[in-house]
């Protein structure tokens, strides 16, 4: 099988959806992390980015991963806001931003959000990202260094640096792959199903994954017209996001940077690659937990990640 062409052929497919849609209405599905947060709309590079804003200090970008949205940080916030100013974006094409008609990449999704916590006011950041939000957050953090004064990496992987293959290649791992027409079809109208196999198998215990309430709720968000096919994008562009960070690695990140992972998950492997990109790396792997570290392990997780935003070095 010629796998650049069947690639060619997905994002075809996948930026003809995306096209349809480019506009849908911001704010569908409200954000409400509490009294002293607003939800506001920021128009970068032809799309909207919705970004939940909160709290005094220093900013703090939170960038959410597939199957979620920026609604996963709402517990974190809340923690942070008598410290920290939370922002807390959906990522392009996700929750309440728009669907851009192009560049649903890493680098781009990067620089999208960077312009718009700039637009806000924000020059100097933390930044903290889980899952494909995790790789949005490395992307930040690497082509402007000058901008980040602390990296955290949350239980996901970084395709173009040493470990990632072994990783994007486990048949067990299939939904890397599973994308286009075809896949759109079986989906549609079985959208539960489908994102049970995310919020189960990928968790230690499906018991301790996400809540009802959680799962009803973005499975709201991915169902609607453009928005699977919108994430999907991201991992299609897995393979040429693997070209981009074997470049952006070859310069190693200077600011402290934090990997935390589960036992269950790719704490391990995480923090293996996490050392390959940085020079000050602390890895935190969280005991009894899958790929949901936020909400299989909320007490342990929010402490490592408020211990190493407050240090001052």
């Amino acid at each position: 099988m010629n796998y650049a062409r069947v690639v060619s052929r997905s994002l075809s497919v996948l930026a003809f959806f995306c096209v349809l849609l480019p506009s849908l209405p911001v704010r569908a599905f409200p954000v409400d992390f509490g009294p002293g947060f607003k939800t506001q709309s920021v128009n970068v590079d032809g799309a909207v980015v919705s970004v939940t804003v909160g709290g005094h200090g220093p900013a703090v970008v939170l960038l959410h991963g597939y199957a979620e949205d920026s609604r996963m940080w709402k517990p974190l916030a809340i923690a942070l806001a008598p410290r920290f100013m939370v922002i807390a974006p959906d990522l392009p094409g996700i929750g309440n931003s728009s669907i851009p008609s192009s560049g649903l990449d890493m680098k781009t999704s990067a620089q999208r959000v960077r312009d718009a916590v700039r637009s806000l006011g924000y020059t100097k950041v933390r930044v903290v990202g889980h899952d494909i939000g995790l790789m949005v957050a490395y992307a930040y953090a690497a082509m402007y260094p000058q901008e980040v004064n602390r990296l955290a990496l949350m239980d996901a992987f970084l395709p173009g640096v040493a470990g990632w293959e072994a990783i994007y290649n486990d048949p067990n791992i299939w939904h890397f792959r599973f994308h286009g027409p075809t896949p759109l079809a079986l989906v549609t109208g079985r959208e539960n199903i489908y994102f049970a196999y995310f919020w189960n198998d990928l968790a230690a215990d499906k018991n301790r994954s996400l809540s009802p309430e959680s799962r009803r709720d973005y499975v709201a968000a991915y169902s609607r017209p453009g928005r699977m096919a919108a994430g999907w994008a991201y991992f299609v562009s897995f393979p040429n996001t693997a070209v981009d960070f074997a470049k952006l690695a070859r310069t190693r990140l200077r600011m402290p940077v934090i990997s935390i992972g589960g036992d269950k998950s790719l704490g391990v492997a995480l923090g293996a690659q996490a050392k390959l990109v940085a020079s000050d790396v602390s890895v935190v792997v969280i005991k009894n937990a899958g790929h949901w570290i936020m909400e299989e392990q909320p007490t342990a997780t929010m402490a490592a990640l408020t211990q190493f935003l407050e240090r001052t070095r």
